[in-house]
């Protein structure tokens, strides 16, 4: 069974940097696409951005190009999202997602994402 786990949320004020983590475990790291979405209370998962399995394919929604950038060592299983120029609306709980076979590409649609991890949460005050 996939496992996801996320870490890296926290408080921060606005303009400041963090950075999360998402770990996998149960199947061969490499060669899936992994993402990043986030969901706000009472408001629908919005994707985040993505990264395909060896990197050279990424997407990144428009609200955080520019400001957000993806990575992962595939060595250590892990995936991360360095987040700088934090905005109060960038608050949100943030989980990572990855799919359940191999596929070329990234998708913005959290519905083609078979696991989940839990999520972490972000806070940006003002």
């Amino acid at each position: 069974q996939v496992q996801l786990v996320e870490s890296g949320g926290g408080l921060v004020q606005a303009g400041g940097s963090l950075r999360l983590s998402c770990t996998a475990s149960g199947r061969t790291f490499s060669t899936y696409l992994m993402a990043w979405f986030r969901q706000v209370p009472g408001k629908e998962r919005e994707f985040v951005g993505g990264m395909n399995w060896n990197g050279d394919s990424t997407d990144y929604a428009d609200s955080v190009k520019g400001r957000f950038t993806i990575s992962r060592d595939n060595a250590k299983n892990t995936v991360y999202l360095q987040m700088n120029s934090l905005k109060p609306e960038d608050t949100a709980v943030y989980l990572c997602a990855t799919e359940g076979r191999p596929r070329p590409g990234v998708r913005r649609v959290g519905d083609e994402y078979d696991f989940w991890g839990q999520g972490t949460q972000v806070t940006v005050s003002s």
